[in-house]
């Protein structure tokens, strides 16, 4: 049992806000819902000795993507066969790999067999199973299309998997390249360089600029590691305590967007992301608002989710989609377009996902020109660093020789 702390309003629009105890953050949404509550913010207290304790540190063990991708094809399958939700979860307990998954699947059994949803064992396990599909679980039990749901949620962590290790392989060789030049120049400056260092010193040369410029900057190194190391981890640590806070996971989220090269590319994967969720969600049968409140913490960035609040914001005034999504300049005119059709038409969930099928294509492309310009830029960059030290040695080396001839 956990608390939580919630923000919310009720049918006269005040504002109320309080905790509330419960297993699940579906579960709460839930109970406020039936208050007459409408939930604007929620958050998970952490309760005290959670980061000491044994099942603190085995809940850092998650279920991987790949898992869970393979776990809801197998039943989305099982489930369209004819077999029954106990039998097939017993199946899936059995022959799944991880060992977490295993145990996992094991207690929604037990729920299920106790009599409770689906959904309802789903949201017992946020960790494993984010709101996302438990909020699609419930709306194909509601509507007597669970099977159907579970392929579009078999479908949807399939297309996302694909899209993740895209990035990620495509990403692989420059950071290679980056690592190989990294352990190039450390093993330079601190197992090479120093041997030539005192034979310099003894020479009776005036040193060349870059020469003496390589050796202070040796010397700086291989005598103060410590004091660049420590303050290389204290900046990763406040770096890493500010973007923990609101503010700065805000702000961070925002450079992401507007970084050259890298951000276009988050931008298109946020698309890719948003437009799929979101549409996913409402070809399951969920409505709008809690599907617009589940997109908003799928994306994974503060600033999208900000604009996301405003569409909601829009559609409970009585607005469109397409309007709040033009006025936070995030999206492009396409999505917006594509997003009025989709409104006006009827259609707006095959639209969104004609949209991130589109932003997938686009993502790809802009990988494999990132790839060709990052792969010489690189390349460059430790022919530099390399071609420096190299000179630094030649230079001396050759006034010497000079001055014996």
């Amino acid at each position: 049992m956990a608390t939580f702390k919630y923000s919310a309003r009720d049918a006269a629009g005040r504002v109320v806000a309080g905790a509330i105890d419960a297993e699940t953050e579906v579960l709460v949404i839930g109970k406020l819902q039936e208050m007459g509550f409408f939930v604007t913010s929620l958050e998970k207290q952490a309760g005290r000795g959670a980061g000491l304790s044994i099942g603190g540190f085995r809940r850092l063990r998650r279920v991987g993507l790949r898992e869970l991708t393979v776990f809801a094809r197998q039943f989305a399958t099982m489930v369209n066969a004819g077999l029954s939700m106990v039998r097939t979860l017993s199946i899936l307990e059995q022959q799944t790999e991880s060992r977490k998954l295993r145990q996992i699947v094991g207690e929604v059994r037990k729920d299920v067999e106790e009599g409770m949803t689906l959904s309802d064992s789903f949201g017992k396990h946020p960790e494993t199973f984010n709101t996302l599909m438990v909020n699609m679980v419930r709306a194909g039990e509601v509507g007597g299309v669970l099977d159907d749901v579970l392929n579009r949620v078999a479908t949807f962590f399939e297309k996302d998997l694909s899209l993740r290790q895209k990035v990620r392989a495509a990403l692989t060789y420059p950071a290679a390249i980056m690592t190989f030049a990294l352990g190039v120049i450390f093993f330079l400056v601190f197992f090479i360089l120093p041997q030539f260092i005192g034979f310099f010193k003894g020479l009776d040369l005036v040193l060349p600029l870059p020469t003496r410029v390589l050796i202070f900057g040796t010397e700086l190194l291989t005598g103060y590691w410590y004091v660049f190391l420590g303050f290389i981890l204290l900046g990763l640590y406040g770096f890493r305590m500010y973007v923990n806070t609101s503010a700065g996971r805000f702000q961070f989220d925002k450079f992401k967007l507007r970084v050259p090269v890298f951000g276009p590319l988050m931008r298109k994967v946020t698309i890719s992301r948003f437009t799929r969720t979101l549409g996913t969600l409402i070809s399951s049968g969920v409505p709008i608002m809690q599907a617009l409140e589940v997109v908003a913490k799928a994306v994974e960035n503060k600033v999208v989710s900000q604009a996301i609040e405003s569409v909601r914001s829009s559609i409970r005034e009585g607005e469109s989609i397409a309007v709040p999504l033009q006025s936070s300049g995030l999206f492009p005119p396409m999505v917006v377009q594509m997003t009025a059709v989709g409104e006006e038409t009827g259609t707006l969930d095959s639209m969104l996902q004609k949209v991130a099928d589109f932003y997938d294509a686009e993502v790809e492309t802009t990988l494999a020109q990132l790839t060709s310009i990052l792969e010489p830029i690189l390349i460059m960059f430790l022919g530099f660093v390399v071609g420096f030290i190299v000179l630094s040695f030649y230079m001396p080396l050759y006034q010497l020789i000079t001055g014996i001839k």
